[in-house]
C-alpha cells in the first residue's frame, strides 16, 4: 500500500503533462483551422503569381524534370526549388488542386505556430520573471498572435514561396534559441543548433540567399549585443554545421546551374536578388516608412500592443540583459529578430508586404510575453498598458468604419466591375463592421470595469470571427467575378483546340490560363501584334481570349472570328486566317 501512495504523485504528474499536451496540441490544431485550414481550396488561384508556381510544379510532375522550373514552356528562375518539389509531391498524393497548391503554405504556418507555442510554453515564463504557470499563458496568446494576424492568414492560404520561407527562418531561429538557452546541456543544445542548420538550409532552397542572411544577422546581432559573439560562435559548431548546411542546399544550385549555365546565374542571383535590393524591381517602390504601415496593418489587431511590447524590455539596458541568465532572453531575442529583418527589407529598394512576413513569429512572441505578464501580475498595470488598451479599441473602431465604407472605394478593377454592388447586396462588409463595433464595445466595457487585462481574448475572438463570416466570405465573391469566368474560359479551351491550334490571350498576361487549361499559351499585350506574332503558325486558325473589345481589335482583313464562348469579362474566340 506504501508502494502503491507513492506512485501517486508521480501519476497525477504524468497525467498533467499529457493534459497539457492535449491541449497544446489542440490549441494549435484549433487556431490553424480557422486562420489557414478552414476552407483552403475554396477559391481558385488568383492571378498573377499563384499560378505561376502552381503551373511550374505541374510541369515538374509532367515532364520528370525536377531539377529546372519551368512555366508556360520557359524556364522560371524567380524562385529556388523547394515550393515546387512540395506541391509536385502534394499533386502526387492528392491530385491537381487549389488546395494541394496551397497546402505546403498551410502546414508550414500551422508547423511555426506550434513550435512558438513550444518555445514558448518552455521559456515564456522564464524570460519575464513571472509567477509559475505564466508560461503557458505566454504560449497560449502568443501562439494566437503569431497565428491569427492578416499578414500571416494572407501568404497561408495562397501557393507561393514566402510563408514557407518565414516558416524555415522562424524555425531556424527558434532552433539557434533552444540550443542557446539550455547550455547546461550540451547534447540537447547541439541538437537544436543542427537542427538550425537544417532550416536554414530549407530556407535557402525556399527563396534563396535571405534564408541564410536573415537568421545569420539576426544570430551575430543578438550575440554581439550582449557580448557573446565569440563564445556563442564556438558553440555553434560552425564547421560541422556550415557542412550539413551546404550538403542539403548547394546541390540543386550546382545541378540547375549545369543545366542552364550563366542564364540562370544571371537571372537568379542577378535579378531576382541582387537588383531588387539595391534598385526598383517591376515598379514595387514604396517611401522608407512604408513597413511601419505594413506591419501595423498586417498584425492586428494585436498591433496595438506592440510598442509595448518592444518598449517594456527597456533594450537600452544593456548590462542588464547581460546580467541575466540565457533562458530569460527570448523576448530580447524575438526583438533583435524583430529589428533585424524590419531594418533589412526596409534598407532594400524594391519593397512589398510579404517581405516583412518573417518578422510576424518575432511579433507575436513579445506581445505573448507582454501579455502573460500583465495577465499574471495584473497589479502592474501602468499608463503604457492603459494607453495600448485605448490604441486597440480605437483600432476595433477604425476597422469598423473602414469596414463599413470599403464598397465606396471599390470599382477600379475592369473584371470586376459589379464588385461594389454585390458587396453591398452580400451585407459582407456590414458583418465586418458589425464585428469590429462589438469588439469595440466589449474592449471599451473591459477598460471600465477595470478588466482590461482579458482584452487580448476580445482580439482572438474578433480576428477569427473576422476570418470566418468575412474574409472567407468576401473571396469567393471576389472569386465568382475576377477567377471562375476565367476558369471557365480555360476549361473550354482544353475541349475546342484543335491540332496544332496556337492559344493566344491578348491584353493582360493571366498565368492561371495556362494552369488551368494546361495549355501553352502565347500572351500577346498589343491587338495589332497578334497577326505577325502567328504568322509563321501551321494552323490555319487559333483561339483567342481576352476583353470582348481587345479580341475584336485583333481582327485583320481577311480574318473572320467565331465567338466559342462569353463569360464574364472574358471572351473566347476562334479567328480564322
Amino acid at each position: 500500500m506504501a508502494k502503491l501512495d507513492a506512485s501517486k504523485p508521480q501519476r497525477l504528474i504524468d497525467r498533467q503533462a499529457l493534459s497539457l499536451t492535449a491541449l497544446a496540441i489542440g490549441w494549435v490544431a484549433l487556431l490553424s483551422w480557422i486562420g489557414f485550414g478552414w476552407q483552403l481550396g475554396s477559391v481558385g488561384l488568383v492571378d498573377e503569381t499563384e499560378p505561376l508556381f502552381a503551373e511550374a510544379a505541374r510541369q515538374m510532375v509532367e515532364t520528370g524534370d525536377w531539377v529546372t522550373p519551368y512555366f508556360n514552356g520557359v524556364t522560371r528562375f524567380d524562385k529556388p526549388p523547394l515550393v515546387y518539389w512540395l506541391m509536385a509531391v502534394g499533386f502526387h498524393l492528392f491530385g491537381v488542386s487549389e488546395w494541394t497548391v496551397r497546402l505546403p503554405s498551410a502546414l508550414s504556418a500551422a508547423g511555426l505556430t506550434g513550435f512558438g507555442f513550444y518555445v514558448l510554453r518552455r521559456f515564456g515564463q522564464l524570460a519575464v520573471g513571472q509567477r509559475p504557470g505564466a508560461a503557458l499563458w505566454t504560449a497560449v496568446v502568443g501562439a494566437a498572435a503569431i497565428a491569427l494576424n492578416p499578414e500571416t492568414i494572407a501568404w497561408a492560404r495562397i501557393g507561393v514561396s514566402d510563408m514557407l520561407l518565414s516558416a524555415c527562418v522562424g524555425s531556424a531561429l527558434l532552433s539557434f534559441f533552444l540550443g542557446y538557452a539550455q547550455p547546461e546541456y550540451p547534447h540537447r543544445q547541439a541538437v537544436w543548433y543542427y537542427a538550425g542548420y537544417v532550416f536554414m538550409a530549407l530556407a535557402v532552397l525556399a527563396k534563396g540567399p535571405v534564408g541564410l542572411v536573415l537568421p545569420g544577422l539576426t544570430i551575430i546581432s543578438f550575440l554581439l549585443y550582449l557580448g557573446k559573439l565569440r563564445e556563442g560562435l564556438r558553440e555553434l559548431r560552425l564547421l560541422r554545421g556550415g557542412l550539413l548546411f551546404l550538403a542539403i542546399a548547394l546541390p540543386w544550385f550546382i545541378l540547375v546551374t549545369l543545366a542552364n549555365g550563366e542564364a540562370y546565374l544571371d537571372s537568379f542571383f542577378g535579378y531576382h536578388n541582387f537588383q531588387r535590393f539595391t534598385s526598383v524591381v517591376n515598379r514595387h517602390a514604396a517611401p522608407w516608412f512604408f513597413y511601419f504601415l505594413v506591419v501595423t496593418i498586417g498584425f492586428l489587431p494585436w498591433s496595438g500592443f506592440l510598442p509595448l511590447a518592444i518598449f517594456r524590455l527597456k533594450f537600452w539596458r544593456v548590462q542588464h540583459w547581460r546580467r541575466l541568465p540565457r533562458s530569460q532572453h527570448l523576448g530580447l531575442f524575438a526583438l533583435v529578430w524583430f529589428a533585424v529583418v524590419f531594418l533589412f527589407f526596409t534598407a532594400s529598394v524594391t519593397k512589398l508586404p510579404s517581405y516583412v512576413l518573417p518578422l510576424m513569429p518575432a511579433a507575436g512572441i513579445l506581445v505573448g510575453l507582454t501579455w502573460s505578464d500583465y495577465l499574471s501580475q495584473p497589479r502592474r498595470l501602468g499608463w503604457g498598458f492603459w494607453a495600448s488598451a485605448w490604441a486597440n479599441i480605437a483600432l476595433f473602431l477604425g476597422l469598423s468604419a473602414i469596414a463599413l465604407y470599403s464598397p465606396n472605394w471599390m470599382g477600379n478593377d475592369p473584371t470586376m466591375p459589379n464588385l461594389p454592388h454585390l458587396a453591398r447586396a452580400s451585407g459582407i462588409f456590414t458583418r465586418a463592421a458589425v464585428i469590429w463595433g462589438m469588439a469595440a464595445i466589449a474592449g471599451c466595457v473591459l477598460v471600465i470595469l477595470r478588466r482590461a487585462v482579458w482584452l487580448w481574448s476580445v482580439n482572438l475572438i474578433a480576428i477569427a470571427a473576422f476570418v470566418l463570416l468575412t474574409i472567407m466570405p468576401a473571396f469567393q465573391l471576389a472569386d465568382s467575378l475576377r477567377q471562375q469566368p476565367l476558369q471557365q474560359i480555360a476549361t473550354a479551351v482544353a475541349v475546342e483546340q484543335q491540332r496544332n491550334e496556337p492559344v493566344v490571350m491578348v491584353g493582360f498576361m493571366k498565368p492561371s490560363l495556362v494552369f488551368y487549361s494546361q495549355r501553352r499559351v502565347n500572351y500577346i499585350g498589343d491587338p495589332a501584334a497578334v497577326a505577325g506574332e502567328l504568322a509563321d503558325s501551321p494552323s490555319d486558325s487559333f483561339l483567342l481570349v481576352g476583353h470582348p473589345e481587345e479580341v475584336a481589335a485583333t481582327l485583320q482583313p481577311g480574318q473572320t472570328q467565331e465567338v466559342l464562348l462569353q463569360k464574364g469579362t472574358y471572351q473566347l474566340a476562334r479567328v480564322h486566317r
